[in-house]
């Protein structure tokens, strides 16, 4: 049997909030768990809104990277946020939220992304890159994203080297290292 090296302690199995689906159970994977409960318990999303683990595959100079969205929100039959977790400091993770917002749908670009450690929180413009809110409150619950969703832009796909860009800042922000083994 092959040993599978990895940095996550595990602890077994969980049952995924959302879903019902039967999950490695990880500190990382209890934060999503966490949040996803938050979207549906304090923030009032059905958790018929709420896409968990929506991902994006990339391959540039011989490296393969699957990029994963946490949770991906819906309103109006229209995907207006993506949720990237991961521990640690925030403002690294802001770039590569972004480049998911601006790629994930082939119809439109994502209006706005949040990056969460699970303990704080920034909310993102996708166009601009700025930072609209920080914090845990700044995830907008589902009656602030219903005021908000007709003044959200949801600009064209991107195409060509643009399109390309993005999904190269994708490749290079998420390629995980620390686990292989040399």
């Amino acid at each position: 049997m092959t040993e599978i090296r990895t940095h996550h302690m595990v602890y077994g199995t969980l049952v995924d909030f959302l879903t019902g689906e039967e999950l490695t159970d990880t500190d990382d994977e209890r934060y999503r768990q966490q949040l996803a409960r938050m979207m549906v318990e304090e923030l009032s999303y059905h958790k018929q809104e709420l896409e968990p683990r929506r991902f994006i595959e990339t391959l540039f100079s011989s490296q393969f990277v699957r990029s994963t969205i946490e949770l991906t929100a819906s309103l109006e039959g229209k995907r207006f946020l993506v949720l990237r977790y991961g521990p640690g400091s925030l403002v690294s993770r802001e770039r590569s939220a972004i480049a998911a917002a601006r790629v994930l749908e082939k119809e439109y670009q994502i209006p706005l992304a949040v990056v969460t450690n699970g303990r704080d929180a920034e909310l993102l413009d996708t166009a601009t890159g700025k930072i609209l809110a920080t914090g845990m409150g700044a995830i907008p619950s589902r009656s602030r994203a219903k005021e908000m969703i007709s003044e959200l832009v949801f600009r064209a796909p991107l195409e060509g080297k643009k399109r390309e860009r993005e999904l190269r800042i994708l490749n290079a922000f998420d390629v995980e290292i620390c686990c292989r083994t040399l």
